[in-house]
């Protein structure tokens, strides 16, 4: 299993757009093979910087099956007009693993 943890610094005052963004692309995500659980989450002492957690079967079900299907533009083009700044991803696997 593979940990995706991406982070979104989100336009001030765009914060109830974007969550809403996301729940309408969420479908993108939870629609792609490989696809385990996905969180999103929003800061409290940041409230403009969000934290999405994504539990994927391997690295490729990310990197493959999501970024080079179809859903991936959608989901880039519902979320993306709120950003501040480009948002980062890193991929994290269990320790005990």
């Amino acid at each position: 299993m593979v940990l995706e943890m991406a982070v979104f610094n989100i336009v001030p005052g765009q914060e109830a757009a974007f969550s809403a963004a996301y729940a309408e692309a969420r479908e993108m995500l939870t629609s792609t093979p490989g696809f385990h659980s996905a969180r999103m989450t929003r800061g409290i002492e940041s409230p403009s910087r969000f934290v999405l957690l994504v539990e994927w079967d391997n690295l490729e079900a990310h990197t493959v099956n999501f970024r080079r299907s179809e859903r991936y533009p959608t989901w880039r083009g519902l979320i993306s007009p709120y950003f501040d700044g480009q948002p980062t991803a890193e991929h994290y696997l269990d320790v005990a693993e």
